[in-house]
């Protein structure tokens, strides 16, 4: 899922020849799970008509304060820029761009973008010497100093049949653009997290394991969390059928104890942070049958051997990183919880409770507790595991950013 998703956005069209890569633009927005209004100026209209746009954002596309019929409404400009999460305009012209610098009201989309309190993006599209005039590169330089942002233009063949620098940047690359710079300004930007989600399957023989009832659904939902707020996701996952959602995650698919133990290792000391969200199996078969085991009896006796502790080996290993552990109790659940922040070496763990109706394996719903390594407790409500990965994952940018 892209960082735009459910993000709105306005873009702003005006009268150039590369307006007709705009419902390209909201095209990929909208793929993007954006929701997207357009604004064009009267000349606009020229170039593109507000029809294919209107049909491609699904929304009226707007180009005065009042529709043109006998019962005009006004279209609220003040009100569309703060509705705003972002503003693009594409193409920015020269005669727009110089506008934008002076504050020259004298169309819809000046009035909306002077309104707006969002992050603004501008695309200029003109020709080389319009490009090169000593106006235009002041005005670039002025609107930066105003907190927008400039996609640079592309060098490459002109309308005039030059060849040269004016060229709008394609709208792949704007919304490239968009999406990094957005990126950037969130909490985990930069970050790199291990996150380990779902079961281990420990073979008896070749149709048969030890196992358990966990989904993998918490820390999926951790890594899309995660994702979601700028990091790097590395997801170390056991069998599930169940996929993320968000751009940025890579995943590792693992079976037993073993290789995600192995797997982790191999990460550990590339991360900022690790949240161990694995039901991993304390116990596997001390022998594997190569052969599917005959029913020869009315017993079988399988001799169990412990696998090797993930968290504790990890917090062996710890210097730089945060280390998130998770604790299932059925009893003595805060005790058994503070035992394993100190005997692991973690930064905190997240406590559930089998006590609790709703919460555990197979469930959509999750209650928690989180303490720290000083013992601190924050209690949560019952929430669905979305919610309660956002509050695991806010937890961890207070620690890391610290």
């Amino acid at each position: 899922m892209s960082v735009l998703s459910g993000k709105h956005i306005i873009l702003g069209v005006t009268a150039g020849i590369a307006a007709y890569k705009s419902p390209l633009i909201v095209r990929l927005l909208k793929k993007a799970g954006a929701e997207v209004r357009v604004v064009m100026t009267p000349a606009a209209k020229d170039f593109v008509t507000p029809l294919t746009l209107s049909t491609l954002s699904n929304n009226p596309v707007l180009v005065n304060f009042t529709d043109d019929d006998e019962n005009s409404l006004w279209n609220n400009h003040v009100e569309l820029g703060l509705w705003a999460d972002l503003f693009i305009i594409a193409p920015a012209t020269a005669n727009t761009l110089s506008k934008m610098v002076n504050g020259s009201s004298d169309n819809f989309l000046i009035a909306t973008y002077l309104s707006a309190k969002c992050q603004v993006y501008f695309a200029p599209s003109m020709d080389l010497d319009m490009y090169k005039h000593p106006s235009t590169q002041h005005a670039f330089k002025t609107l930066q100093s105003y907190g927008n942002i400039l996609i640079p233009s592309a060098y490459g063949e002109l309308a005039s049949g030059l060849v040269g620098k004016g060229r709008m940047a394609e709208p792949i690359d704007i919304i490239k653009v968009v999406e990094n710079h957005m990126l950037k300004s969130l909490p985990l930007y930069g970050k790199k997290i291990l996150i380990t989600a779902g079961p281990t399957y420990e073979k008896i023989d070749p149709v048969r394991f030890i196992g358990n009832y966990s989904t993998g659904k918490m820390g999926i939902e951790l890594a899309n969390s995660a994702a979601r707020k700028g990091g790097s996701v590395i997801l170390i996952c056991g069998p599930t059928n169940l996929k993320t959602n968000e751009d940025g995650i890579q995943t590792v698919a693992v079976s037993t104890a073993h290789e995600m133990f192995i797997s982790s290792h191999k990460y550990f000391d590339s991360v900022d942070a690790a949240i161990m969200s694995a039901a991993v199996a304390d116990y596997k078969p001390k022998k594997t049958s190569l052969k599917k085991i005959k029913k020869t009896s009315n017993y079988l006796n399988l001799e169990l051997e412990q696998t090797k502790d993930i968290l504790a080996s990890l917090g062996k290993l710890k210097n730089k990183q945060i280390l998130i552990g998770f604790a299932l109790e059925t009893s003595n659940e805060i005790e058994n919880a503070k035992i394993k922040i100190k005997s692991k070496n973690l930064d905190f763990i997240v406590l559930n409770s089998l006590n609790d109706k709703g919460a555990g394996f197979g469930e959509t719903s999750n209650k928690i507790t989180i303490i720290d390594k000083n013992f601190n407790q924050t209690a949560f409500k019952m929430k669905t595991k979305e919610e309660v990965a956002d509050d695991i994952i806010n937890q961890l940018i207070t620690k890391i950013n610290a």
